[in-house]
C-alpha cells in the first residue's frame, strides 16, 4: 500500500467518520500519519509481521492478536515494552529489538487505519452474558464493567487497546496472564479484575469483543 493512497484512505476517514477510530483521534492519526513512513511500515509488515499477522491485520491464527483497527498510538507503546523486555514475549522481542521509535509509530499508523470487522458468534447466549458484563460488570463479585475504561464501542485510546472485534481465544488468554500474572505489562489494573473473573464470564466476555463493530 503506497503512502499517498494511505493518505487519501485518511482524507476520507475525516469527511465519513471511521469506524476504526475514537472521533477525536482522527485528526491526530491523520496529522500522524503525514509525518511517517509509511512505505517503510508496509515493508516491515510484509518482512516480519505478515506471517503471523495476516496481509491485512487480522491474524493467522488464534492465539495472534488483531492489529487491524489498532490505535496506532498503543501499538507504538506496546512494540516499545516487547523492545525493552517490559512486555516479556519470546516471539516479539527479537522483532521488536531492532525498530526505532520512528518505524513503531509508523507500524501504528499503518495497521490503525485498516478495517477490523466484527466476527460471527456461534453462541448468542454466552455472547449476551459477555455483552452485560461488558457494559455493566458484575456488581456481586466486584467486577468492573470493561466499557469503563475501554469505551462503549470497545475503541480503547493511546493507553488502553481496542477490544471490538478481537479473536475469542486471544481475549481468553491476555485475561487469564493478567489473572494468574505472567503478563506484567499493564498487569496492575487489569490483574483486580480478571482475577474475579469466573472461567464462564472469561469466555463470555471474549466471545462478545469479538463480535464488536
Amino acid at each position: 500500500m503506497k503512502r499517498t493512497a494511505i493518505i487519501l484512505t485518511l482524507t476520507l476517514y475525516t469527511l465519513v467518520g471511521p469506524a476504526n477510530v475514537q472521533a477525536s483521534d482522527t485528526e491526530r492519526l491523520v496529522r500522524t500519519a503525514q509525518n511517517v513512513d509509511l512505505d517503510r511500515a508496509h515493508e516491515i509488515h510484509m518482512d516480519s509481521c505478515f506471517s503471523c499477522h495476516g496481509a491485512e491485520g487480522l491474524s493467522t491464527t488464534p492465539d495472534t492478536p488483531r492489529l487491524a483497527g489498532q490505535h496506532f498510538q498503543y501499538i507504538a507503546k506496546q512494540l516499545d515494552a516487547f523492545k525493552t523486555g517490559r512486555r516479556a514475549s519470546t516471539v516479539m522481542q527479537p522483532w521488536a529489538k531492532d525498530l526505532t521509535e520512528e518505524e513503531m509509530l509508523a507500524l501504528g499508523v499503518y495497521f490503525n487505519i485498516k478495517p477490523s470487522p466484527a466476527q460471527r458468534v456461534r453462541d448468542t447466549e454466552l455472547a449476551a452474558v459477555g455483552r452485560f458484563i461488558y457494559h455493566r460488570g458484575n456488581e456481586y463479585s466486584g467486577v468492573a464493567s470493561c466499557s469503563a475504561c475501554h469505551g462503549e464501542r470497545g475503541m480503547g485510546s493511546d493507553e488502553l487497546p481496542r477490544l471490538a472485534s478481537q479473536g475469542t481465544r486471544y481475549t481468553e488468554t491476555q485475561l487469564r496472564l493478567f489473572s494468574d500474572r505472567p503478563r506484567t505489562a499493564d498487569n496492575e489494573i487489569m490483574h483486580t479484575i480478571a482475577s474475579k473473573l469466573t472461567e464462564l464470564e472469561i469466555k463470555a466476555v471474549a466471545a462478545y469483543i469479538s463480535s464488536m463493530e
